[in-house]
């Protein structure tokens, strides 16, 4: 039986990409969602550890910066001992950039 392990998500990088021992690119998104509790909007965010290899670890590494919006698709990996979870990114998509996103 084959399993499946994949995985989407859209959010803003919460640092600059930095290169990293195992992998070309590690960065950290912030991924909001947002619901309704009873009278008032909530907002839920959750932090990603993404980690690139090869050549769009150096795309990553060159062209993304803190405040960027990315989708990333990927994997669910253990990475070491502690058994930290990690996404290991086989495609970044690159969200535009606006001027008024630019600080």
């Amino acid at each position: 039986m084959n399993s499946l392990n994949s995985v989407l998500i859209e959010g803003v990088l919460v640092t600059d990409p930095c290169p990293c021992d195992d992998y070309i690119c590690h960065f950290i998104i912030v991924s909001d969602r947002f619901y309704k509790e009873v009278e008032t909007i909530e907002k839920e965010s959750s932090y990603f550890s993404i980690k690139a290899i090869g050549r769009l670890g150096e795309k990553c590494l060159s062209d993304l910066k803190k405040g960027r919006g990315v989708r990333v698709v990927g994997r669910l990996k253990q990475d070491g001992n502690a058994g930290q979870v990690i996404i290991v990114a086989e495609h970044v998509e690159f969200k535009p950039i606006y001027t008024e996103d630019v600080k």
